[in-house]
């Protein structure tokens, strides 16, 4: 007898929040369409004028000294002399094909070498620097071309 009387207050007991639920939905509903009915006010709202204060700023260093750098002792095929840091634009087994690429590269404008690794590869060197900084922001520039473009330190 105390198991049902226990489950009668528990179901009337929902229903009361039921229908507590029920008026906050509908004044809320009314609420809303007050709202949508009542015209936007189009007074330009004025604030103070605000003063600034220029802040002196050092200007970042836009090289990530996280650049991986492959070493290599490579030789120079054609050019004229490779400097500490090189951006490699391209890798070939076949000395024609890294030819192809560096006439590209001259007719632009650039001043393209191949080197030899010592694994034989004909490595197309877009540009040489003397230290990694300028390498990285030269890589940098050209990564919109030559997405696999690396950085290549000489031995």
């Amino acid at each position: 007898m105390g198991a049902a009387l226990v489950a009668a207050f528990a179901m009337t007991s929902c229903k009361g929040s039921e229908s507590n639920y029920r008026k906050a939905y509908e004044k809320a509903q009314e609420q809303s369409a007050v709202q949508t009915t009542q015209p936007v006010s189009t007074t330009p709202v004025t604030t103070a004028p605000v003063t600034t204060t220029p802040v002196a700023t050092t200007p970042a260093t836009p090289v990530d000294n996280n650049v991986s750098v492959r070493t290599e002792n490579v030789s120079l095929v054609n050019g004229s002399g490779l400097k500490a840091y090189s951006v490699i634009v391209g890798s070939f087994g076949v000395q024609a094909n890294a030819e192809a690429l560096q006439k590209i590269l001259k007719s632009e404008g650039n001043d393209a070498q191949i080197v030899k690794s010592p694994s034989n590869m004909f490595r197309v060197v877009f540009s040489t620097h003397d230290d990694k900084v300028s390498a990285v922001e030269s890589r940098n520039k050209v990564r919109a071309r030559f997405a696999d473009s690396w950085l290549l330190y000489n031995k």
